[in-house]
């Protein structure tokens, strides 16, 4: 337990130093005391006074200007790590799995699952249960902002951004949260589309949807980015969830960019056909994503989970985009949640500690650790316009989770659940929500 006091010491915290003014401390060559491991960890005290972090120092040293003794928590070398930042989510169409399972495990049969279930069940009142529960989760471990996408077509839309507004004012002192429309690009060229896109603005969103391969691509393209640009919003797309290696949408969106001149933030979900996609093809998406200031977000858990599935036969490869690659060359990289037990992924707690976890396992973002921690805080933070999350330095808030894990092997062997969530230096309850909450959907 903390003390109850708003003023205190967090000694021996194992701060990883990319996400953090550590790094600064312990390359100060006048600060030969510091102690840092090779993983990119340093050991140093944290000072939080009245929710803020006031003081960053090496481990051992006396906090400047400290009148009297603060209670001292010494974390014996526990990790500690900003709140995270989950940047891609489906919150409304989470924990339906138990009514409309996916039958094959396909992505085909996903979207028809998930259509047959929201034309039957998905009201204000269903939607706002279960996209509640899946805050709830989010909150006990550890997120501070979340980007959800939402269903936006028709009166579907209607509903399921209403219910997003309402719980973006009540969860509004708990966590930060931003809806991206969510519609086949060929919406955009109805009177609809235009309506989404008005209210989209409105609400202060981020103008979204998926785009596919077909003949009129840069036409929906073209229409989406100028409705973009005339309302001022970031763009957010789904972009080439398939292994098929003809598809080249994250390459389309990068051109349309360019030729608009777009100011404004993109963000380019899955992205899974550029791994299978032949180098010469690569080297030129690459080129022109990051000519085009595009970030993009990979979704690990639920690619592997839908990617290269057919019955009785071993998948081949893991879904995942070329994440090494696309940090290599610059470009702003982000690993997040995706499906939560739905039909697009069975499983999943919106755990952004899992998905990191997961996601080391099957792109291998392991030693050397270097900046790997960014990808779910300070990049996504950084992509979501909130520069004061998902890093920890003075004067900033003091969201925190403090981990008994010393080092990554440590962190990523269990599954925390012992963690301690600060929010503006107070410890929250981190107890999650019990399934039972959501027996009267099914």
């Amino acid at each position: 337990m903390l003390p109850s006091t708003s003023t205190y010491l967090l000694k021996n915290a194992g701060v990883p130093m990319s996400i953090s003014e550590a790094q600064s401390i312990a390359l100060n060559p006048n600060r030969a005391s510091v102690t840092h491991t090779g993983e990119g960890v340093c050991l140093v005290d944290v000072k939080i006074a009245a929710g803020t972090i006031a003081q960053i120092i090496p481990a051992g040293t006396k906090p400047v200007s400290s009148s009297g003794d603060i209670p001292v928590v010494d974390l014996q070398g526990g990790l500690v790590w900003p709140c995270f930042v989950d940047m891609h989510t489906h919150l409304d169409k989470g924990h339906i799995w138990e009514r409309s399972p996916n039958p094959d495990g396909t992505f085909a049969r996903a979207i028809d699952t998930v259509r047959a279930d929201a034309e039957k069940n998905w009201n204000a009142d269903d939607v706002y249960q279960r996209m509640q529960f899946g805050l709830k989760c989010s909150y006990a471990h550890g997120t501070k902002a979340i980007r959800t996408h939402i269903d936006s077509a028709g009166e579907q839309g209607t509903v399921s951004l209403g219910v997003f507004e309402a719980l973006q004012t009540e969860w509004g002192d708990r966590l930060i949260l931003q809806a991206v429309s969510l519609v086949s690009l060929d919406y955009f060229l109805t009177p609809a589309g235009e309506k989404l896109a008005d209210k989209i603005a409105q609400i202060g969103g981020i103008l979204g949807g998926v785009a596919y391969m077909n003949p009129d691509l840069d036409k929906q393209l073209d229409r989406v980015f100028s409705l973009a640009q005339e309302r001022g919003l970031n763009l957010d797309f789904h972009t080439d969830e398939t292994d098929d290696p003809e598809s080249v949408t994250l390459r389309e969106v990068a051109k349309t960019a360019i030729r608009h001149e777009f100011s404004g933030q993109i963000i380019c979900g899955h992205c899974c056909s550029l791994a299978v996609q032949p180098p010469d093809l690569v080297t030129e998406t690459l080129t022109l994503v990051k000519a085009a200031n595009i970030g993009i977000v990979s979704l690990p858990m639920c690619n592997l989970y839908l990617q290269d599935r057919q019955s009785g036969r071993t998948p081949r490869w893991r879904g995942v985009t070329l994440l090494h690659e696309l940090k290599a060359a610059g470009i702003p990289v982000v690993v997040a949640s995706d499906n939560c037990r739905d039909p697009f992924y069975g499983f999943g707690d919106h755990d952004v500690l899992e998905v990191f976890n997961m996601s080391v396992r099957i792109a291998h973002l392991d030693r050397p650790w270097e900046d790997w921690p960014r990808t779910v805080t300070t990049t996504p933070a950084d992509l979501m316009g909130l520069p004061n999350l998902g890093r920890i330095g003075v004067g900033l808030p003091a969201d925190l989770i403090l981990f008994k894990a010393r080092n990554f092997s440590e962190l990523l062997s269990r599954s925390q659940r012992d963690r301690t969530v600060l929010r503006q230096g107070r410890e929250i309850d981190t107890t999650l929500p019990d399934y039972r909450e959501l027996d009267d959907l099914l």
